[in-house]
């Protein structure tokens, strides 16, 4: 009797635990590079995954020298090409922390009102920069940069002496 107990606890409990909670992502994700934009040496990637609940989570990860715990680099999503100079800030993005060179920041409307989502995301016409610091003469060395949405295919033609400085507000 022991035993049928003990195989019906365990059969129990192996078709419990084999329920997965609800996802939080619809399965709509895309990847983009992230190239070396100054003689700094990193580079990354940013992977966009649509929300089931509404939006766009941004997780940008980093390859390159990891820093103090208290240095972090900023990021921007930008309206238009890397090449085009005082383009408007979309979206300001999570700093990256230099020790984890990673941040993940959910959007859900652009600095111009647009809403975002999979759909939009996929005619944008934009890039991601890295900055080495927030303000100041750093502010203008990109780590690194890449295009996102639509024009991301231009990313093979990255010149760096070509990537503009980043317009300063939205």
């Amino acid at each position: 009797m022991r035993k049928l107990i003990l195989v019906l606890f365990l059969g129990i409990t192996i078709l419990g635990c084999s329920e997965t909670e609800p996802g939080i992502y619809t399965g709509n994700d895309q990847t983009f590079q992230l190239y070396k934009s100054s003689d700094f040496e990193f580079s990354g990637i940013v992977e966009v995954k649509e929300l089931i609940a509404g939006g766009l989570e941004f997780n940008i990860s980093l390859e390159g020298p990891k820093g103090d715990a208290g240095i972090s680099y900023p990021a921007h999503l930008h309206f238009g090409g890397i090449d085009e100079p005082d383009v408007i800030i979309a979206a300001m993005l999570s700093t990256i922390n230099s020790v984890s060179l990673k941040s993940n920041t959910l959007i859900t409307k652009l600095s111009d009102g647009t809403n975002l989502d999979f759909e939009s995301f996929q005619s944008f016409h934009g890039h991601i920069k890295v900055h080495l610091a927030a303000e100041g003469p750093d502010y203008k060395t990109i780590l690194v940069s890449g295009h996102v949405g639509n024009i991301s295919i231009r990313n093979s033609d990255l010149d760096r002496s070509k990537i503009a400085v980043c317009g300063n507000s939205f």
